[in-house]
């Protein structure tokens, strides 16, 4: 997602080699500047970062360190509108969250985004209603979210917008319903009509937040429409969709500063679980490089089960990991969201984020593969892969649509990664974990010490 931007900090910050050298100073600003206008970002928001900068490198000396602190801190102030963060709930519920933006914008998939994470992360009571007649397939598009993500609806295409808003107002609160995201209309340009019908619906709805969503992909537009929901309806906060496709990502940079609300979400991915609370120190942390190892523990902690977890490591330790282990753990996985996305979270690892793209655990050939496998395995051979001779192999390559071959590597690849999951778990485990992330950043291989 910061791929440009956060290379563009890293090259300038390499232009810095000694201490006390302006030459080597003026260099590494005209570079950042260029990079970040390239990226998109505001040139407002440009000329104050580089003048700040170079005011507070100058005052403490030109060198690596005071340029990288300064770059960190003016990121923060610039990321950094009043108002709040994340998501905050009422003092009494239901929370009423109005989601507006522009047709083609995500709203409606961004609405069932921020329903799952209230859900799974925050453990809340969520209720969508469907407040947007304007785009016919709007509500079964909803109730089609909806139903994935198992949150009720509330949807009636024969009702207007302000009597689904009253309705979904009154079953939230008999319902003991923790949040009300309403998906409200959009447009493909701003128009009178449309801010008429969003000025009613807010009428009736009074709620706590208004989000805008705006398409991070539209550049420096997604700024200006804020803007102007900002002005004519008064946002809260703005919600950056499609994120994970900009892969300049400087968009990022201007709507905090330049709109004047906060950023409080951003779409990492075009999954369900793919969205991301924007706290400003933290995103730049991975901005920088560094990873943000808070937000992966928060991420991993909601939805994976502290006993399973721990009931995992001791078979992994034991050596005793099955095919149904896996399974189970690829479920969960799911529910963690795009993997580059969490990679990215990981210090040091943002190349490595980039390399893999779009990878998809579930929808990999490799996984259907091994899924296919283990669904032609009986109970037992799922829970003692040992037991796993060549007569059942070859009764199971002919169940999944394999050959004994493809089988056998499979069971090797396995076996290979329960010794290594046994491996790093053991004494002195993190360490080579640590090894091996040093080497594939350096284009290595696996250390020899994992493969005995």
């Amino acid at each position: 997602m910061f791929d440009t931007l956060t290379e563009s900090f890293k090259s300038a910050i390499g232009k810095i080699r000694f201490h006390d050298d302006e030459k080597a100073l003026k260099k590494a600003l005209i570079e950042l500047k260029k990079s970040l206008l390239k990226s998109d970002v505001h040139h407002k928001v440009v000329k104050d970062l580089i003048a700040n900068v170079e005011k507070d490198v100058k005052a403490v000396g030109v060198g690596k360190d005071a340029f990288l602190n300064s770059i960190s801190r003016r990121l923060v102030d610039i990321l950094t509108a009043e108002g709040n963060q994340g998501f905050v709930f009422a003092s009494k519920p239901p929370t009423v969250v109005l989601m507006t933006g522009l047709q083609g914008s995500g709203k409606t998939t961004t609405t069932g985004k921020l329903a799952l994470m209230l859900k799974e992360q925050k453990k809340k009571k969520v209720l969508i209603a469907a407040a947007d007649l304007q785009r016919l397939a709007a509500v079964e598009q909803l109730r089609q979210i909806t139903e994935q993500i198992e949150v009720d609806l509330v949807a009636d295409e024969n009702l207007t917008p302000e009597q689904i808003v009253k309705e979904a107002l009154k079953r939230a609160e008999d319902g003991l319903y923790d949040v009300l995201l309403i998906d409200t209309a959009g447009r493909l340009a701003i128009d009178d009509e449309l801010m008429d019908e969003l000025f009613r619906v807010k009428g009736v709805a009074n709620p706590d937040e208004i989000f805008y969503v705006a398409d991070a992909m539209t550049g420096i537009d997604a700024v200006r429409t804020a803007s102007t929901f900002k002005e004519k309806i008064g946002i809260t906060g703005v919600v950056l969709s499609k994120f994970d496709a900009d892969s300049k990502g400087g968009v990022a940079l201007g709507v905090a500063h330049q709109v004047g609300v906060p950023l409080r979400f951003i779409g990492s991915g075009e999954k369900m679980p793919d969205l991301e609370s924007f706290i400003p120190d933290r995103i730049v942390s991975r901005l920088m490089g560094a990873g943000d190892l808070e937000s992966l523990m928060e991420k991993t902690a909601a939805v994976i089960d502290e006993k399973s977890a721990k009931k995992i490591t001791k078979k992994i330790k034991k050596g005793q990991f099955n095919f149904n282990d896996f399974l189970d753990q690829m479920e969960q996985m799911k529910k963690l969201g795009s993997m580059k996305s969490l990679i990215s979270m990981i210090p040091g690892m943002s190349s490595v984020a980039k390399q893999i793209g779009d990878l998809d655990l579930e929808n990999s050939k490799e996984v259907k593969q091994i899924k296919a496998m283990i669904s032609s395995m009986t109970k037992k051979e799922r829970e003692n892969p040992d037991l796993l001779n060549n007569t059942r192999k070859r009764r199971i390559a002919a169940g999944a649509g394999l050959d004994q071959m493809q089988v056998n590597r499979v069971l090797k690849q396995f076996k290979n990664a329960a010794k290594m999951a046994k491996k790093m778990s053991g004494k002195g485990g993190m360490k080579q974990m640590q090894d091996m992330m040093k080497q594939m950043q350096g284009g290595g291989g696996v250390p020899p010490g994992l493969m005995k």
